[in-house]
Parts: structure tokens; sequence; C-alpha cells
């Protein structure tokens, strides 16, 4: 039996239906932000608010509605919570084996303030992780790095949200942009040059925000030359590396181009005073401090990056997942004749399942008038999280940690993590129901309704589909064809609306369930997702507003920036 998505279920309305589809989205802001309750409860109240809509308003049979619940769950917890929990694994092995405390050490060789640790492993190495892996990891280590270093945990994972902004639209070796492609007919270099004429504008602003945030307008001042070569460095290299290389390599290069130059011009130029949070419970009383006095323990180049050796080699396996044919291979999908390809593809065959979600795959009629596919996936050596496993597998025998205290580690960041992993699975499985429901596309429909407005409140349809799906990807795949449809018929540039959905999701990312649950969980605070909610929300309305304003001037004075 199929059913047919109706995207105006209320007489045929498409305001009174949106309104009614923004029920589960405005429910969830008010479990969170307004009643504050616990992050897995927010999320699993708000999963049967978007059932209850999809079957009694929008008439989406239970059994569908109930089944893409669960291929949305199997998606949170795989790859998106594997990813968490061998993220933070990974980080508390260092913690455990002591190897953190040099790690420490050696990031405050370079400073002791606070303001520029931020720019250092929030905005460039989150950059670096976000452009390798994403879903996730970058969040969940460079906020656990700064809580080691000792930032409030809750502005720690605060700050790495929004630093997290800068690299989202090519993050995972560009999929997001190469995602589009498919669907829309553009090609992904031409969307990659757009959004490189957009997102760095946002990449230099980020760490003077990040700054700010942080330590207000007359401290920010203090290291302004910092702050310029750090979004400086990285807005450059992300428009060269976007516009002339294509969507898979700008965060990478970004990022280290960003890290390096910091780091060297640190050995040359110091802030006056030192910034540190008077308070460890919260940032609102930071005070300037003067240098320490303790002197930290002085270790050798070979200490330091024996100490750094795990996070290097998340980098290096992480690298090496994202590299295509690797990828495919470890997946199943890889057809070349490399011979060592071949073997680690029979392997991948064996444990890579795609198996057709019953009563749901090809059983609902999109509004293309084409079945809507669907599978449950599980990729079990392709997943980022074995990437990271396998860092942490050979980090055990570098820091000569005991087989016991491996397991009990694990079995500690498992503990630790199971409310958060549920409420992931939840907004995830909420995110299926919205858009299997077709409760998504009622909201981009009137948003579409915007006629010459429509290039301002195009990246809103980025926005809300990243809040919705938790992945820039996803909120791609989801608007792309709308936007490209609407932009024609506005007189719009179709490559301007597709970078626009990418631009505006980046914003989004920040205040994303599935990004809250996993900054919380990182950084030790499951149960208070809806403070970091509230810290949050104000920003990404900020910067929404910022990439709105951008691409309304590019569709009219700024026209000569479109490829």
């Amino acid at each position: 039996m199929t059913w047919t998505q109706n995207f105006t279920p209320i007489t045929d309305h498409l305001i009174l239906s949106s309104l009614v589809a923004l029920i589960p989205i405005l429910y969830f802001f008010w479990a969170l932000a307004i009643r504050r309750m616990k992050g897995y409860l927010a999320g699993l109240t708000t999963l049967l608010v978007a059932l209850a809509v999809a079957v009694w308003v929008y008439g989406m049979p239970a059994g569908k509605a109930l089944m893409s619940a669960s291929q949305g769950a199997v998606y949170g917890l795989l790859p998106i919570g594997w990813i968490i929990i061998t993220s933070v694994f990974l980080y508390k092995m260092t913690v455990k084996s002591g190897q953190f405390n040099i790690i420490r050490s050696s990031v405050l060789s370079l400073t002791e303030d606070l303001r520029l640790q931020a720019l250092l492993v929030a905005f460039s190495f989150g950059a670096f992780l976000e452009g390798a892996a994403g879903f996730g990891a970058p969040v969940a280590i460079s906020a656990a790095l700064l809580v080691g270093l000792g930032f409030n945990p809750l502005y720690a994972a605060g700050i790495c949200l929004i630093a997290n902004t800068a690299p989202v639209a090519f993050g995972a070796v560009g999929i997001p942009i190469i995602a589009m492609e498919g669907p829309t007919g553009i090609a992904a270099m031409e969307i990659s040059k757009m959004v490189g004429r957009q997102l760095p504008f946002l990449s230099a602003f980020i760490p003077l925000y990040l700054i700010l945030i942080m330590a207000g307008w007359k401290r920010s001042l203090e290291v302004l030359p910092a702050i310029l070569v750090s979004g400086s460095s990285f807005a450059i290299t992300q428009y060269v590396s976007s516009n002339f290389l294509g969507p898979e390599l700008p965060d990478i290069l970004s990022a280290l181009v960003s890290l390096f130059a910091l780091a060297i011009f640190l050995k040359f130029w110091k802030p006056k005073t030192i910034f540190r949070f008077a308070s460890e419970e919260t940032a609102a009383s930071a005070e300037p401090l003067n240098e320490s006095s303790e002197k930290e323990p002085v270790y050798t180049k070979g200490q330091i990056v024996h100490a750094w050796s795990p996070f290097l080699l998340l980098t290096l396996f992480i690298t090496i997942w994202g590299i295509s044919p690797v990828k495919l291979a470890l997946t199943g999908h890889y057809e070349g004749d490399n011979f060592l390809l071949g073997g680690i593809n029979e392997l991948g065959k064996l444990v890579t399942f795609q198996v057709e979600v019953p009563g749901l795959h090809n059983a609902i009629i999109g509004g293309n008038g084409q079945p809507i596919a669907a599978f449950f996936k599980l990729e079990l050596i392709g997943a980022a999280g074995t990437a990271i496993l396998l860092a942490a597998l050979v980090t055990k025998f570098l820091v000569h940690m005991p087989v016991k205290d491996f397991f009990t580690t694990f079995a500690e960041a498992m503990g630790e993590l199971a409310k958060p992993i549920l409420m992931i699975s939840s907004v995830v499985a909420f995110a299926y129901v919205t858009n299997a429901s077709g409760m998504s596309t009622t909201l981009g429909m009137t948003l579409a309704k915007s006629g010459d407005l429509f290039p301002f409140f195009a990246p809103v349809l980025g926005w809300l589909g990243v809040f919705i799906t938790g992945s820039d990807t996803s909120a791609n795949l989801l608007f792309g064809s709308l936007q490209k449809v609407t932009a024609l018929k506005v007189g719009m540039e179709p490559v301007l609306a597709l970078a626009a959905n990418s631009s505006g999701g980046v914003t989004g990312k920040m205040i994303s369930p599935q990004s809250i649950a996993i900054a919380c969980a990182a950084v030790g605070l499951a149960g208070r997702e809806s403070e970091l909610l509230r810290f949050t929300i104000k920003h990404s309305l900020f910067l929404l507003l910022l990439v709105c304003m951008i691409t309304f001037l590019q569709n009219g004075v700024l026209s000569w920036m479109i490829p």
C-alpha cells in the first residue's frame, strides 16, 4: 500500500498547514528553552508530537510514521551516536593516561590566554575536524579539549558550536555541496564557487565574534592582531580553494593555514594581558589577569608529539576514511583494480548492510510523483566513528594503557552518554518523521511564496533544514530542488539560491538538537541542553541575518559576484 504526501492538509491552505507543521518545532523550543526539560525528555516528547501531527493532521498511516521514526533512530545511533561515543572515549583515554596534561601544557606554551586558545582549538582545529569528518566529531573533540584547558563547560560547548559555523558547508570532505549536484543538476564546482563567495565574509568575522562573546569589545581589541591573522588567513584560503580546487578541500586547507599562521604569529607576538575566567562557574565575571606565577612543567618536543599522537592518529584515520576510493571500499562499493582496496572492499561488503525499511521503502509518493526509497543503513567499518575507534586502539599501545583500563574507560564513556544518545536518536527520528510526512516541504513551500523577497529568505530554508535534520547535507538534499525551482520563478540565479541554502544552513547547526546533545555530552553537561540552546539561539539568528543580507545584496547590487 502506498501513501501520497499532501503538503496542504488543512483545507488545501498552505499558510494554515504551515502553522500546524510548525507545532513540533515550536514545542521543541518551548520544551528546551522555556520549560527547560532534560534533553532526552524533550527529544522523546517532540517525537511524539511530530508523530501525532503526521498521523492526525497529515493523514500519514501510523505504521509508516512509526517505521520512519525507527529509520531515523537507527541513523541516530550509527553513524552519529557512534562518533560521539568514540570521540569522548579517545579524549578520556588521553586524560586517564596523563597525556592530556602535556597537551594542555603545549597549548599553554603557545599562549595561556583563553581567547587565543579558543581561536586555535575551537576555530582552527575544529574546522579541520569538520573538513575531515563532520557529523559531530569537531564539536565533541574541540569542546572536550577546551574544558581540559580550563574553560567553563557551557562556554566551551557554546563557543565550539558557534566556531563550527565557518566550515560546515564544506564539511566531511565537501559532501554537503557534492550532494546537491544530483537532485538539482547544477555542477558541484559552480555551487562551491558561489558558497566560496559568501562564507568567507562569515569566516573572517567569526573569530572576532567568538572573542566578543567571551570577553567583550575592549578585551577583544587587545588581541585584534591575532584575530585578524586567524580570520583572514582562513577566509582567503576558503575563497581560493572553493573557487579553484572544488568543494572537497576548503575546510582542511583553510584550517591548516589558519592554525599554522596563528601559531607562528604567536611566536613573535603576545597580548599585553593574559585573559582567564575568574570563576569556573561563569564566564560573565571573566577578568584579564597578569601572567601566572605558577610555572608549567617543561616537556621535550618528543613528549609533546607523543601526547598529541592520539589526535594526530584521529586526524590521519579520519582523513583516510574521507578519501573517495577508500570510502567506497570501506562500504563495499569500490569498482577499481587496486589490489589493497579490492581486499578492503570485500570486507566492506561483509559488514555493510542496507535493508529496506519494512512498510516504508517506496511506499510514500513524494511531491514529484516518485516513490521515496527508505533503507536502514549500517556501515560498520565505513563509519567515521570506526576510524576514531581505530585511533583509540592504536593509542592504547602508544600510551601503554592496560587492557582493563581500556575497556573500563570505554564502559564509562558508554554509561555517561546513554541519555545524550537517546536524545540524539529521538530528535533524528523526529526529523525523519517531519520529512516523510511532508511537514518540512510545507514549510519550505511557504517560504518560497515570498516572491521578490525570496533572495532574502532563501537562507532561512537552509537554516530550517539544518535545525530539523542536524545536517547541512540533508538540508541541501531536502530543499535543493525547491530552491532551484523557486529561484527560476522569481528571476534569481539558481546557483545563488543553492549556495544560500547551504550558507544559511551553517548558522542553524549550532541550534540543531543533535548538535546540542553532542556538545553537552562531550563536556559532561548531559541534561543541561536547554541552557546551551538558550546560549546559542541568539547567535544563530544574528548570523543567519548576516547571510540573508549577503544573499539579498548578491542578488542585486553585488550580482557581479555570481559565477
